[in-house]
């Protein structure tokens, strides 16, 4: 008895380690399409993902992702591509976080400009779908490394 009781135990975790590994490579897959569908402009893509109510942080201010989607729309920022360099994920239960650290080409006032930052995402499962809850740029310097 004790040994099919240690058995089931192992495999409840691996099956745990494995449904985890998942849910992580599935939000990874997700940050990374979002770059694309940024730099492609894809607002039918980027409206679903978008919650309502997120937020969006950038280095000159704080918006909704009403306002998020119209920049991304009209090109007055462009994120042309974002080269994702590290990527940290914690998923807290219907919660997951993303952090990456990324140099990102972007079109801004007329010029192209390339900056690192860490990126931090939050995104929350409804039902089915994972819906973007906040996006944050920090600027780092190109040395900056993400703990895992």
């Amino acid at each position: 008895m004790k040994k099919y009781l240690i058995l089931f135990l192992f495999f409840f975790c691996a099956s745990f380690a494995i449904a985890q590994t998942s849910v992580e490579q599935e939000i990874k897959q997700l940050s990374l399409d979002k770059w694309q569908w940024m730099a492609d402009k894809d607002i039918a893509k980027l409206t679903p993902l978008f919650h309502p109510e997120a937020k969006f942080v950038h280095m000159s201010g704080t918006w909704t992702t009403e306002r998020e989607l119209e920049i991304i729309e009209t090109g007055s920022i462009w994120y042309k591509k974002a080269d994702v360099h590290d990527t940290a994920i914690e998923i807290l239960g219907n919660t997951a976080i993303v952090w990456n650290r990324i140099t990102l080409t972007a079109h801004v006032r007329g010029n192209d400009v390339a900056t690192e930052f860490t990126v931090t995402e939050v995104y929350q499962k409804e039902e089915t779908d994972w819906k973007m809850l906040a996006l944050t740029f920090s600027s780092v310097r190109d040395t900056h490394e993400i703990e895992k």
